[in-house]
């Protein structure tokens, strides 16, 4: 079973290199950081490891296969969650405060789908262009 994450990622942004590497960085780390988080607010003292998927632990054990695809909208990136939530794979959009880029407003730059089987992934994000 081959598993891999897809980093989608607004093209007509125009951010700097940097800001699109640490937006996709947020991205990519998102689904353990919310993992994380929802365990303290809700358990307190259960261990991480008993919240991640057989699949996600084949990811985070493995190679962490990831492949960064682009839009160019909000509501292209939008229509790639929709269709992420329809077809049940996990995903999480990375919403910038703007408090370097984006004159003072928070704005949705990318957002990552999986770490799932490759083949759920790919319907959500096989017909998209690489970055």
């Amino acid at each position: 079973m081959g598993v891999k994450q897809v980093i989608v990622m607004r093209r007509d942004l125009k951010m700097r290199r940097g800001k699109e590497i640490a937006q996709g960085a947020h991205a990519s780390m998102a689904f353990l950081s919310n993992l994380v988080k929802d365990s303290l607010d809700k358990y307190n003292n259960l261990e991480v490891r008993d919240l991640i998927s057989p699949v996600q632990k084949a990811w985070i054990e493995g190679l962490f296969k990831k492949v960064c695809v682009q839009v160019h909208s909000e509501e292209e990136l939008v229509a790639v969650a929709e269709k992420a939530a329809k077809e049940g794979v996990a995903c999480n959009i990375i919403t910038d405060s703007g408090l370097t880029e984006f004159n003072g407003v928070p704005t949705m730059t990318c957002l990552a789908i999986g770490p799932d089987e490759e083949e759920k992934v790919d319907k959500v994000t096989g017909d998209l262009k690489l970055y």
